[in-house]
């Protein structure tokens, strides 16, 4: 999927890929220490090469991909999705987290609805008195 024999930029090559909706979210998650090349912190201009390891955090995600392809072309999701392979510990991790996320929100009181004004004013009464 070699569109050019080009380098390709890291946040170039992130944004190609569709981990991030624009290159300058992508160049801030570089900055800001989210993304990783081969196990180091690196700036946003660093060269993609085939077969290195990047670790990268989207939102509760961190995310373990191995680089197969090079392209500075953002294209469809299906043939952006070749551009990359994540590695099976990475799933395994992505999936841990997700159903402690959905244990998590059982767990958590919801309402069937709002309270009303009566209700919402004893909550605020309450709230005013266990702040003293």
């Amino acid at each position: 999927m070699d569109d050019n024999s080009e380098q390709v930029r890291l946040d170039k090559w992130l944004w190609a890929a569709r981990f991030y909706r624009t290159r300058s979210i992508a160049r801030n998650m570089i900055d800001g220490g989210k993304v990783h090349y081969n196990g180091a912190h690196v700036k946003p201009c660093r060269i993609v090469e085939t077969g290195a390891k990047i670790t990268l955090r989207q939102g509760f995600n961190e995310l373990e991909i191995i680089v197969r392809g090079i392209s500075d072309v953002r294209r469809q999701a299906s043939q952006a999705q070749l551009l990359y392979e994540e590695t099976g510990e990475s799933i395994r991790k992505r999936e841990k987290i997700s159903e402690l996320h959905r244990m998590n929100a059982l767990l958590a009181p919801h309402p069937d609805d709002r309270p009303n004004k009566k209700e919402r004013r004893a909550l605020i009464s309450f709230k005013h008195i266990t702040d003293i």
